[in-house]
């Protein structure tokens, strides 16, 4: 993050991870920001009073508006002729053109595109259409009425208005470069900003001094009243395969895979607003992705399990890790040392470490009520929530609650393969050992069902550390 050429760029995902439909004309909602920054020969030839006015760089952008303006029905390199019209094939196309604008080849040969902001509407709409909206664990389904999703109607499930402020500098000698995306999922409602209006809104603006420190990413989220489940998160994906909840080929940061046990995050957080109580502000979030008999993901979206783990921050979430029923707890709590506790071992086993946990869709032998959500991701996904503990100190990260919380910014040093090495995650009886790579590593926020709530927050120095390859 302290390279002044930033890369940077923004996707916005329905309930399922899709574009779904398109809106804004015919826009795709993939869009980004690519630079590289030049010193302006020209500002050495001008007098002092001169300079003042003068900016000592220049910026060449990679991607141009009318590459960030495509959408359904216009060309794309790759993109076959029949999926012209198709959202979902034709973002994430347009996400791997975009990358190619952007890629950055250095030294060792291997390419890196840009971090990625992504955008995610909760509202589902199960009745609409011959199958509902969303698949449940990657099958298609017949309509049906599910009141635990919120959906207003027609156009519940729109993506967002995307507005771009293209990354620029500030004239004279102290040259600071700025950016930034923008909007909102009522589209109905201007996007000025936040404050004395009822709108879903969202922001992200990064700025950095040229040759000085790190960029900051400053965020906020708004639900409203039609959109109430709103995700925001800034994220390190995969340059190629398949990143965190998503079934196509990505573009990211990350051209060395993080892989447990051995790598570390380090981060500057600071937060302003929660969100609410409802907020899941992540510190930080981890995603993968392999089948129930331990092996590699192919895309087959039936077959296929996204993991995720996630350390939510707010003090206001508890657990829901049940001592009694077990429901929402994992089957063993691994410790540092490797000492193994199962869930039934109520003397030992550390309940409020957890905030919840749930098994995939086609996990064998596992009762329905233990099983995720089949409906937010386009494929089974498995979710171990992690709250701040005493038990997860030893890998850096908080250890009570309100740690790193409002007022309180902290850097963090986070071992996040050591910790997701010694993670319970589900495998069929019989199962191969999986390696465990992390494609996607993020950090934001998910207010879940709560109107008129704002969540800010601001990141800088986001490092994935991982052993040097020999």
């Amino acid at each position: 993050m302290k390279r002044d050429g930033l890369r940077v760029a923004i996707e916005a995902w329905n309930q399922c991870n899709e574009a779904g439909e398109q809106v804004n004309g015919s826009v795709s909602p993939r869009a980004a920001d690519c630079f590289d920054v030049h010193r302006n020969p020209s500002c050495s030839s001008h007098s002092h009073q001169e300079m003042k006015n003068c900016s000592l760089y220049n910026l060449k952008h990679k991607v141009k508006e009318r590459d960030n303006m495509l959408g359904i029905g216009q060309a794309l390199p790759q993109l076959d002729p029949k999926d012209l019209y198709n959202p979902d094939i034709y973002a994430y196309q347009k996400e791997i053109y975009l990358g190619s604008k952007c890629e950055v080849k250095e030294n060792d040969a291997k390419p890196w595109q840009f971090w990625m902001i992504m955008l995610k509407n909760g509202n589902l709409d199960t009745t609409t259409g011959p199958t509902a909206k969303c698949p449940k664990n990657g099958i298609k389904v017949p309509p049906f009425r599910e009141p635990k999703f919120s959906c207003f109607g027609e156009g519940c499930m729109n993506q967002p208005r995307i507005n771009h402020s293209y990354t620029d500098l500030s004239p004279g000698p102290n040259s600071s470069l700025m950016g930034s995306f923008y909007g909102t999922w009522d589209l109905s409602s201007s996007v000025g900003g936040v404050k004395g209006n009822n709108a879903s809104f969202f922001s992200v603006m990064w700025r950095k001094d040229v040759g000085k420190g790190s960029w900051t990413f400053y965020n906020i989220l708004r639900t409203s009243q039609n959109f109430q489940w709103l995700m925001l998160y800034l994220r390190a994906d995969a340059t190629a395969g398949f990143s965190g909840g998503y079934h196509y080929p990505t573009r990211g940061m990350l051209k060395i895979i993080p892989q447990s046990p051995n790598f570390n995050v380090t981060f500057s957080l600071a937060v302003y607003h929660g969100g609410g109580s409802k907020s899941q502000f992540y510190l930080l979030d981890i995603g993968s992705c392999w089948k129930n008999n331990g092996m590699p993901c192919d895309g087959d979206v039936t077959t296929d399990v996204t993991r995720y783990s996630e350390m939510i921050l707010n003090p206001a979430t508890k657990s829901w890790c049940d001592r009694n029923t077990f429901l929402g707890c994992p089957l063993y709590h691994t410790f540092p040392n490797g000492t193994t506790v199962y869930r039934n071992d109520t003397a030992n086993f550390p309940y409020g470490a957890y905030h919840y946990y749930c098994a995939p869709g086609n996990a064998e032998g596992i009762d329905d009520k233990a099983k995720c959500d089949p409906y937010s991701n386009p494929q089974p996904q498995e979710i171990v929530q992690l709250l701040p503990h005493p038990v997860w100190g030893e890998y850096g990260y908080p250890t009570k609650q309100g740690e790193g919380w409002i007022g309180d910014p902290r850097t963090w040093n986070l071992d996040v393969g050591r910790l997701s090495h010694n993670l319970y995650f589900y495998q069929d009886p019989g199962a191969v050992n999986v390696t465990r790579n992390w494609t996607s590593i993020d950090l934001g926020t998910e207010i879940f069902n709560d109107p008129y709530q704002v969540a800010e927050w601001s990141v800088s120095d986001f490092n994935v550390l991982v052993p040097r390859q020999t």
